[in-house]
Formats: structure tokens, sequence, C-alpha cells
């Protein structure tokens, strides 16, 4: 039965209007207040002439106006298009132009940055600005909160699953991409997974959302998540904000403006929260790192209600998982997957802690390992594949026909999402992913991937983040080079380092260069810039770009 995701939100704030939705200090908002919102919002879109098909880009922090936004966007079936709040002008520019959209959802203080490039913006024509105490103001936008409160709900309109959802990745190189999916194939894909986590099937339709949560409810068992990653990028909104929201749940939102992990754990601790999202190592260290702290002073938050950590798209090491779960007693879920699709989990708990290594997943059951004539790799042969996922496969890139046919292919009549993911298949049947192929350094011949390297080398103690990358050399064409931040207390050893690592993997892949910095480069999600870490190497080195 097909659905647009507003349909199941609408059924869902039917059947619970009294419980809450959104959290975010102290805004809180009931399901009915959180659908009526979004509905009245909804309205302001179409008053301004924005018609079903139409795009919408959000500028904005980890905000219930955010949640907002995209709701009364998928009621009017108007696509939703995230926009990352570090990007400046020609970032900025490109992804609101290259997605046709007609209307800006900002918070105040990127009024300047939007000034700057109002006049070659080509088709919006309704700038929303969310008042958040900066001062800031853009000639001729209208005020978020006024407008809402000034429109009437808009009525409930049919809806089809074919209607269009979007978000913008980054990718490694060149500017960001739209991943197309129609709302169907994405919602009960996501819904599915997210469910089967909690041992619960997905309902048929949307009309079957209601009486699941209301039964949800009754039994005590309801999802209050917080997305600790920013909503801008899929793993926030997907696993952070939409399966809780898809569970009846509530979304407490944080302030990741600057990522401070004592009080997300105090966040935790007073809204007595059940899931955290966060991403990989970059968010866990300096969390695991305050709940040693926490302890050591003797005050320890109170995690008791913390029942699930997850998270996607970065490396998370089984010794920081072994860590967080020495404090609490809890189900983590490590995705393997991407903007363009999921492929697999580790799971990984107290019992089976021991045997879950870093970067070995389960494969999905749509996922192949193949390679690039499309032949599956065979576990344990020890040869590199491709990860070709054939469940949540995308419509494609938006206006880039070129990269979608690069991208999704058909093999033997299965359509498959390839992003570019690299892996072998383990004799046991999991898989070891080893990186992405537009990073890979090519050392005399030999293919390196970074995330294999900085696994080992996040292994020894006085590591605290890493990077790798490749440098030109004269003799084999790229040198592997080590950008990395020390552990509190540690200085650096490059022989130790080197010989921990050759320890672990072949010399060729033995990093020949470290290089500290005070922090690594990676964006606000914790996804690694690697072009960033290549520019501060070849600085360091004092070599020009290749």
């Amino acid at each position: 039965m097909s659905w647009q995701m507003a349909d199941i939100w609408e059924n869902i704030a039917r059947a619970i209007p009294d419980k809450p939705a959104i959290v975010e200090g102290d805004k809180r908002y009931s399901w009915a207040e959180y659908e009526e919102r979004a509905a009245k919002l909804a309205q302001v879109y179409t008053d301004h002439g924005l018609q079903p098909g139409a795009k919408l880009s959000i500028y904005a922090y980890n905000c219930a106006e955010y949640m907002e936004a995209q709701f009364a966007a998928f009621k009017a079936r108007i696509c939703p298009v995230n926009v990352n709040y570090r990007y400046l002008e020609a970032e900025l520019t490109h992804v609101i132009n290259n997605s046709d959209s007609e209307a800006l959802v900002y918070h105040a203080q990127f009024a300047p940055r939007v000034a700057a490039i109002k006049d070659r913006l080509e088709h919006v024509k309704l700038f929303l600005e969310i008042d958040d105490g900066s001062r800031e103001h853009l000639e001729g936008a209208v005020d978020y909160e006024t407008a809402l409160n000034a429109a009437q709900p808009m009525p409930v309109i049919p809806r089809s699953g074919e209607d269009l959802y979007m978000l913008y990745t980054g990718g490694t190189t060149g500017m960001p991409k739209g991943v197309m999916y129609d709302h169907q194939t994405f919602s009960s894909a996501l819904f599915t997974k997210g469910f089967e986590m909690r041992e619960m099937s997905i309902p048929e339709g949307a009309e079957g959302f209601g009486p699941l949560v209301q039964a949800l409810h009754a039994a005590g068992a309801t999802s209050r998540g917080i997305p600790a990653c920013p909503l801008m990028h899929g793993t926030g909104m997907w696993i952070g904000a939409m399966i809780p929201h898809a569970l009846g749940g509530c979304v407490v939102l944080f302030n990741n403006r600057h990522f401070d992990p004592h009080a997300l754990w105090k966040l935790a601790d007073d809204e007595k929260v059940t899931d955290i999202t966060i991403v990989g190592d970059v968010f866990a260290k300096p969390m695991l790192a305050a709940l040693n702290d926490a302890k050591e002073a003797g005050k320890p938050y109170d995690l008791s209600s913390v029942q699930m950590m997850g998270s996607s798209g970065v490396m998370w090491s089984s010794e920081v998982k072994q860590g967080l779960l020495d404090h609490i007693e809890m189900v983590i879920v490590d995705s393997m997957g991407s903007t363009e699709g999921s492929m697999g989990a580790s799971v990984m708990t107290r019992e089976n802690s021991s045997i879950v290594k870093t970067a070995s997943f389960d494969m999905a059951d749509t996922t192949k390992i193949l390679t690039e004539d499309g032949k599956e790799i065979q576990p344990g042969s020890g040869e590199i594949g491709m990860i070709c996922n054939g469940g949540m496969v995308p419509i494609g890139y938006y206006k880039d026909e070129k990269k979608s046919a690069e991208t999704f292919k058909t093999f033997d009549g299965v359509r498959y999402s390839i992003p570019g993911d690299f892996a072998m298949v383990e004799a046991d049947g999991s898989v070891t992913l080893l990186g992405r192929g537009s990073v890979c350094i090519n050392s005399g011949g030999e293919k390196i991937f970074p995330e294999e390297v900085e696994e080992a080398l996040k292994t020894h103690d006085s590591i605290y983040d890493c990077l790798v990358v490749g440098v030109p050399d004269d003799r084999f064409g790229e040198k592997v080079t080590a950008v990395l931040s020390l552990a509190n207390g540690h200085e650096l050893d490059e022989t130790v380092l080197h010989d921990h690592v050759h320890g672990i993997l072949a010399d060729y892949k033995t990093p020949r260069a470290f290089l500290v910095v005070d922090d690594v480069p990676r964006a606000a999600n914790g996804k690694p810039g690697y072009k960033a870490a290549k520019e501060v190497a070849l600085k360091m080195l004092d070599m020009q770009p290749a």
C-alpha cells in the first residue's frame, strides 16, 4: 500500500494527540501541536505560491522549526532540501539553485550569508526567517513565527507515495548532489530497518501506524531519542528523528552548534531518553571521555533509560563501543550506509562485545559485494569488490544523468546503488569495509584504502583522531601520510606508530609521514574531510598540489 510520510505523521498525531513529539529546551510540543503547527506552515508555503512538486531549502541548526518545516513540506507535497549550515556562498548558492528551490527557511544569524547571494537565487520567492536572538535580519524576509501564527491550518490533501524526497550529499568530490527517492521506497525501507532492530514489524499502510503507536504507549515502549548529530544529514534526520517519530516517539533536540559531550549526557539524563544517534568515533570518543570524567568525579550520569545508540557513515571503533558499554547496558547499532542507501549493520551488546570487530558488518539481504563486471565476491577469497545495495535504491541524482548512470546500475535484472565503497567478504560471510574508492591511495601500484590504515592507527593509545591521505611521491606515485591529533598526555613517536601499524597491516600500507594537528578536518556530522586533510598535509610537508 502506498503512503507519503505526512500520511504517517498525521495518523500518529490523531492516535496520540497528547503525547510528546518535539522537545527543544523550553519548547515542548505534543503530537497535536506539532501537526497543527506544520499544517499552518504548509498553508504559509501555499499562500506564497509553492505548489506540489516545488522544492524548499532548509538552512538551519537542529531546532523544532527544522522538523516543522520538513513536516509542513511533506503535507503540501513539497520536497524539502537539506542545506549544510557550514556552507558559504558558493556551495549555498549551488544547492539552492541546483535544487530549484522556491523557498528558503533559515536561522536569522545566516541572514548576512543569504543577503550576499540573494540576487543569484534564481527561483526563491519566499525567505522565511527563524528568529534566533541574533538580531540579524534579511530585508524583505518573512518572520517564521509571525507567519505561522497568522495562518489557518492547511486541510489534509491527497498525496502519493511517488512524491519526491531528496537529500543533498557533499560526497568526496565536486559540488553537493541531490539524491532522489520516492516517499514509499524510502520510508518503507527506513522504517522496516528501524522496526526490525526493535523486533517489530512495520504496518502495511499509513493508517496502521495509529493503532501501533497507541499500543506502544500503553506498554510504555515508545522511543524518546536525541539526534546528537545534525538534522541536515541523513544519519541525524533518518535514524535520529524519523525512526523515533514512526514509533510515535519524541525527538529531543540537542544544541549541536558546538559539540559538548557533558551537555549531551546531561540532556539524556534529564529527559530520560531511550535512543541516541551519533556519527562514529568523532562523537563517541569525547562522549566516552565525558562519562569517564563524570565517574571519576563521583558524579556519574543516570543513563539507565538509554536502550540504544546508533551511528552511520563513519568508523566507530570497537574499543570505544566497549568503553561505552562499560557505562551503559544498551544495544549499539553501527550501520553501514550512505545517502545512497543502507547496506548492513554491526550490532554490539555487552554479551558479544569481545567478538565484534571494527568496520565488520553483517550484510543486509539485499546487499551484494560485486566486481566491476557484476561477478559476486566469494566469502574468504580475499578479493576486493564494490558494495552494491539492492534494497533502498534511489531514483537517481537530481539533474545529473551521467552520475546517476555511474552510481545506479543493473546486474542480472536487479538494480543496485553503488556509491563507491569497497569491501572484502570474510569466510563467515561478514563484510569488512575498506573505504571509498575515490580516496583510495595508489602507492607503487598497490591500492590502499585510508579507512583501513586509520583503523589500525586508532588502536594505539596515543591517537585521538586521524585521517590518512596520499601525497605525491617521485618513486611510488603517492606516499601514505597520516594527519592526526594526539590524546591528552601523549607525544608523537613516529617509530612507535610505524611499528604499531606495521604489526597490523602490510608494510606498504604503513604511513611514511605522521603530521600532528590540533583538529583533524571533519564535517559537522563527523564525516572525514579528506580534501582538507590533504591540503593540510601538503602545506605541512611544503609540497605543491599534484
